[in-house]
């Protein structure tokens, strides 16, 4: 029963990651965004720093998720998974008279 459980916890934890990384890359566009805004604005004050502080932080984060599913990710095999049992009927083998 472990295993089932260790790969629905596994399923859900790449899940999860997969909507955080969606909100980090989303963090970075709106910091990237206000960044170059604030840069326009006021170059070199802390209206400007305060953005690209935020947008370091996002961005890190954004690298660090997008790592750790990379190191998640199943090896692909080039072929799928085949679970159930073949279709074909099994036929009685003779040896050869």
């Amino acid at each position: 029963m472990a295993p089932k459980t260790e790969r629905i916890q596994f399923l859900r934890a790449v899940r999860q990651l997969h909507r955080v990384r969606s909100f980090y890359a989303a963090g970075v566009l709106l910091w990237a965004g206000s960044s170059i805004w604030a840069s326009w604005q006021a170059p070199g004050s802390r209206q400007m720093w305060v953005p690209v502080l935020l947008l370091a932080v996002f961005t890190a984060l954004l690298l660090t998720t997008g790592l750790s599913l990379r190191r998640l990710e199943a090896p692909t095999t080039g072929r799928p998974a085949h679970h159930a049992a073949p279709r074909k009927t099994a036929r009685p083998r003779h040896a050869p008279a």
